[in-house]
């Protein structure tokens, strides 16, 4: 499957009109360095399955994600417990953002955000203004119900991500093929079609991990309000291990 060029990620803010809640994002940008950035809050969204009805709701507070209990079913990661415990504190990193879907007080599917981590290219002080979906996870009980669609809609709804660069490092390796029940060419498919649903595209790279396997696949989105300064940087991290003559 090809791959975006990376000019077709981008959109021009003139050409297009901000939301309130992009108008409420506040970033101040000083030598293309991000020094701080709101969390707004999501509108949560209320679904009606035929397991029940589903509130996905977000950015939760780290201390507010301990106070629910954890659905068993998820487990992709490690165990649930633990689990519950990593998404708390990366709900408490500066622009750490946890998407809950909840059942009855249990949390039965999550999205995260954070800013990538420091040894990799794509790290703050490399390349500000980026984000990183980190996982996305949908209990074993719950799949099926399209919760995941749910999530990543209203992670990214009302402008709230638009003033970064998101990326999706998708490593085969972390997938759960066996409780999918899917080949990895499948579920790369399947995981491709969820994120293209808001905004992602497939872009080229020469990081050594996407390139170890062909079903990795690293996925970026442009927000609207990315100064031009760091959209540049970012292309320019794509690829890193040119031959000079």
């Amino acid at each position: 499957m090809s791959c975006y060029s990376f000019a077709t990620l981008r959109k021009s803010p003139a050409l297009l009109s901000l939301t309130a809640t992009e108008r409420h994002v506040t970033l101040i940008w000083k030598v293309g360095v991000m020094i701080t950035a709101e969390k707004p809050t999501r509108t949560p969204r209320h679904i009606q399955t035929e397991r029940g009805c589903v509130t996905i709701c977000g950015p939760v507070e780290g201390a507010d994600i301990l106070r629910y209990q954890m659905d068993e079913g998820l487990c992709a990661f490690r165990l649930p417990k633990e689990q519950q415990e990593a998404l708390a504190e990366i709900a408490r990193l500066p622009e750490g953002q946890v998407i809950l879907a909840l059942h009855d007080e249990q949390i039965i599917g999550y999205v995260t955000f954070h800013r990538p981590e420091e040894f990799e290219r794509w790290a703050h002080d490399q390349v500000p203004g980026m984000l990183e979906l980190g996982a996305i996870e949908t209990s074993k009980r719950w799949r099926g119900l399209h919760i995941g669609r749910h999530l990543l809609e209203v992670a990214f709804g009302e402008g709230a991500l638009e003033p970064y660069v998101i990326i999706a490092t998708e490593y085969y390796w972390h997938w759960d093929l066996k409780g999918a029940g899917l080949s990895v060419w499948e579920y790369q498919k399947f995981l491709e079609s969820l994120f293209n649903r808001v905004g992602l595209r497939r872009v080229g790279t020469d990081e050594p991990d996407i390139l170890a396997h062909p079903a990795n696949m690293l996925m970026a989105r442009v927000g609207r309000l990315v100064p031009q300064e760091s959209v540049l940087l970012f292309e320019e991290s794509l690829y890193q291990n040119r031959w000079m003559f």
